[in-house]
């Protein structure tokens, strides 16, 4: 996935307030993007909300079916440094390909996660005989200590699944449960998807040194008695041992939470960066066909043009 929207708005407040002692929870709006030749979710980061712990960015794309005469989703190579790509696959099938020489399919139920570092390049195309395209994209935030890390691809068919009552749930990466997942992480993280076959009450253990923020990708949910629709976030905040909610039959419920990250990011385009130098050196050097980035083998097609850097214009 890629992104054009320069922040400028401050980070808001990391703890949703009190009021008569009780905590409130922040909305967060959802905006409609379209990315690859699909219709996306836009719920990270927006102007009420720019990250929960090290999430960074997350786009839910799809649920879409391809047109018998339309190519479908692709993208072409494009860069990025300082964020792990985080694909969680619901629908569909999408190869990736980057300019390590990694070519990999990933299918409903895994995790491919491509950390970018120092800096990589890479494609997505849909594939398959579904002409469908459902699945969560998200970036996490590499801490300063970890920025400029080497570049690695990893691809998790398998993760830990259990049944909680009527609801399957999915340990996507961090420990939740008494589990632990396998997913490589470079600070305190967690997400969890929750698929509920009938409607009812969940509560959801929490760590109170923890952020969360809770999405349904599909159907819609009651937190603490507040409603919210399909993709729009509940940003519930730290300092919290447990959350209830409602679902209702049917509902993908995707929560993410992590430790605050305590440090200063910024993102533009296809980049996460500390410093605007950091992020106009990398975008001079994939302009300029730097061998940072690479080429990405097997792919046809022209790479993306970046837009002009906002602090320039």
């Amino acid at each position: 996935m890629t992104n054009t929207e320069w922040p400028k708005t401050p980070e808001s407040n990391l703890e949703c307030p009190k009021v008569d002692g009780r905590y409130q929870i922040q909305t967060v709006t959802p905006r409609v993007a379209d990315v690859g030749g699909i219709p996306v979710n836009r719920i990270l980061p927006r102007r009420q909300r720019r990250t929960i712990g090290a999430w960074c960015f997350l786009d839910h794309a799809g649920p879409s079916r391809f047109p018998e005469d339309a190519p479908g989703f692709r993208v072409g190579p494009h860069p990025h440094i300082g964020l792990q790509t985080f694909t969680w696959m619901i629908q569909g099938e999408v190869l990736h390909r980057d300019s390590l020489g990694s070519e990999q399919v990933i299918r409903p139920g895994q995790v491919n996660l491509m950390t970018a570092g120092h800096g990589i390049a890479h494609t997505e195309e849909a594939t398959g005989p579904e002409p469908m395209m459902h699945a969560a994209q998200l970036w996490i935030a590499l801490p300063k200590a970890h920025k400029d890390t080497v570049p690695r691809f990893d691809h998790y068919p398998e993760l830990p699944r259990w049944q909680e009552r009527d609801v399957e749930a999915t340990l996507l990466v961090g420990e939740y449960a008494g589990r632990q997942a396998p997913t490589l992480s470079f600070s305190p993280l967690v997400a969890v998807e929750f698929l509920a076959e009938q409607a009812g009450d969940l509560t959801l253990s929490l760590r109170p040194d923890f952020e969360y923020g809770l999405v349904a990708l599909e159907g819609d949910i009651q937190v603490e008695g507040e409603a919210f629709a399909a993709n729009h976030l509940a940003y519930i905040g730290g300092g919290r041992d447990e959350v209830r909610v409602h679902l209702t039959a049917g509902t993908r419920l995707l929560m993410l939470g992590g430790e605050p990250l305590g440090e200063e990011i910024l993102i533009w385009w296809n980049f996460v960066g500390h410093s605007r130098e950091e992020i106009t050196e990398a975008q001079d050097e994939w302009e300029t066909g730097s061998e940072r980035f690479g080429k990405v083998p097997g792919y046809e097609g022209d790479p993306l043009p970046a837009p002009p850097i906002p602090w320039r214009t």
